[in-house]
C-alpha cells in the first residue's frame, strides 16, 4: 500500500528545531513526509537536516524544479498538511490567501486536512489580528491547535509554546485515521474529566482508586483532533498534556465538582470519564495517624461525596447540552448500567467491566454505550481511542 503522504510545513520560529522530532515520528510510523520550510525557518534548521531526516528534497521557492510544478503538485497529492511551528506571519498569510513562497502556495492547493500548531509569544497569540486569523482558518475547516502554556524564549513564560511534538503527532495520526477534511466538532467546547480522585485521611494517606486517566485523556485528544476546544479536568494524573487542550488539575471529588461547575456553563458537551470517589473521610487528621502498640486503629467514618454527574444532568448549564457518564461495574454490568443511566439522568452512559487486571491502567478498553433513547452501542476490545471516537460520534449526532 502507498504510504500516507504528509507535508510538514515549518515556519521561522525558534521552535522550528522541535519539528525535527515530529518529522522523526511521522517517518518512523510509515508516512512519506515532504518538508516545506519557509526561508526564515532555514535560519533555525538547515535544508540538509530536513532532507536527511525526510529522505526527500527540500525547497522554499516555487522556482525550484519548475517542470514538476511543485507549488501545485505538493498540495494536490498530500493526505495531510501540518504546519509546526506556525508563526503569526504564516497564520496571517494562510488566512488571507497570500502565496509568496512554496509553503503558502501548498496551503492554497491542498484539499486534504490541514493542521496548524501555532508557536509565538503570548502577546502575539492574544493580539486581535491573530485571533481573527485563527477564527477564519477554523471556520474554513482547518484544525488550529491551541498553543501550550510554558517557557518561551528568554525569560518569558505564558501561552504560546509549541505543544509537545509527540502530542502533535497524535493529533496528526487521529486526523489521518478519520480521513475527514473538516473537523466535525469545530466551534464546540467540550469538558472532559479524567483520572481518579483522592480523599485525604491525613497528610500522607488518602482513599483513592486505580484509574490512570488514560481513557479521559484519549477522549480529550480525540475531541481536539476533531476540532473542539477542550477543557480537561485531570484528577491526579501524570500523563502528558494533550496538544491543544486546556488542563485543569484537581485532587478531590469536591475540587473536581467545583472545576466542572465552572467549566460547564460554556460547554456544548460534558464527558465525565473520571473515577470519582463516592465517599470521603468525615474527618481529616492534621497529623499522621500513628500506629499504637496493642491497639486497633479507630474506625474511619465515611460521608458521601456530591454526585456530580446527577447534578449537572438535572441542572443543564445550557439548552441542548449533551452529558456523558461512565459506569465502572464488576458484575451485572448492563443491568446496573441501565439502572444507573435512569438514575443519573445523563444522555449517554459508557458501561464497562473493571477489575484489578481490567481497564484500569490498560491501553485498551471495551464497553457498551447506553443512550436514553434506548440505543446500545457496543465497542469491541481495542485501543481506548477507538472507544473515544465512538463516544464523540454519538455526541456529535446529538449536538447536530
Amino acid at each position: 500500500m502507498d504510504k500516507p503522504k504528509v507535508v510538514l510545513g515549518v515556519s521561522g520560529g525558534i521552535a522550528a528545531y522541535k519539528a525535527c522530532e515530529l518529522l522523526r515520528r511521522l517517518t518512523e510510523s510509515g508516512h512519506e513526509v515532504r518538508v516545506v520550510p519557509t526561508a526564515s525557518a532555514l535560519h533555525f534548521v538547515g535544508a540538509a537536516t530536513w532532507s536527511a531526516l525526510s529522505g526527500n528534497p527540500v525547497s522554499t521557492e516555487v522556482w525550484d524544479d519548475v517542470h514538476e510544478v511543485p507549488h501545485v503538485r505538493i498540495g494536490q497529492h498530500a493526505d495531510l498538511v501540518v504546519v509546526a511551528p506556525a508563526t503569526a506571519d504564516t497564520l496571517a498569510k494562510a488566512a488571507h490567501g497570500l502565496a509568496d513562497d512554496l509553503l503558502t502556495n501548498t496551503l492554497l492547493t491542498a484539499r486534504c486536512p490541514v493542521v496548524f500548531a501555532p508557536a509565538m509569544h503570548t502577546e502575539m497569540w492574544e493580539h486581535p489580528a491573530t485571533q481573527e486569523n485563527v477564527a477564519t482558518l477554523r471556520r474554513r475547516g482547518a484544525l488550529v491547535i491551541e498553543p501550550a502554556v510554558g517557557r518561551l524564549t528568554g525569560v518569558d513564560t505564558g501561552k504560546g509554546r509549541l505543544p509537545d511534538p509527540g502530542e502533535i503527532f497524535e493529533v496528526c495520526r487521529r486526523v489521518l485515521a478519520r480521513g475527514v477534511t473538516e473537523p466535525d466538532l469545530r466551534g464546540r467546547h467540550v469538558v472532559v474529566s479524567a483520572g481518579g480522585t483522592r480523599e485525604p485521611l491525613d497528610p500522607v494517606r488518602f482513599l483513592g482508586n486505580r484509574s490512570s486517566g488514560k481513557q479521559g485523556y484519549a477522549l480529550a485528544r480525540t475531541a481536539a483532533a476533531r476540532g473542539a476546544r477542550v477543557t480537561l479536568i485531570a484528577a491526579n494524573s501524570t500523563l502528558p498534556a494533550p496538544a491543544g487542550v486546556d488542563v485543569v488539575p484537581v485532587g478531590t471529588a469536591v475540587q473536581l465538582r467545583e472545576a466542572v461547575l465552572r467549566a460547564a456553563p460554556e460547554a456544548d458537551a460534558v464527558v465525565m470519564a473520571a473515577a470519582v470517589a463516592d465517599f470521603r473521610p468525615a474527618a481529616y487528621a492534621a497529623g499522621k495517624i500513628k500506629k499504637k502498640d496493642g491497639q486497633e486503629p479507630e474506625p474511619i467514618t465515611l460521608v458521601r461525596n456530591p454526585d456530580i454527574l446527577a447534578e449537572i444532568s438535572a441542572d443543564r448549564a445550557r439548552p441542548g447540552q449533551v452529558i456523558v457518564g461512565f459506569a465502572a461495574e464488576t458484575d451485572d454490568v448492563l443491568a446496573n448500567g441501565r439502572a444507573k443511566l435512569k438514575r443519573k439522568g445523563c444522555d449517554l452512559l459508557v458501561v464497562n467491566e473493571v477489575g484489578e487486571l481490567k481497564t484500569f491502567g490498560s491501553e485498551e478498553n471495551e464497553a457498551v454505550v447506553l443512550g436514553t433513547d434506548g440505543s446500545e452501542t457496543a465497542v469491541a476490545h481495542g485501543p481506548k481511542e477507538a472507544l473515544a471516537e465512538t463516544v464523540w460520534d454519538l455526541v456529535a449526532e446529538r449536538l447536530s
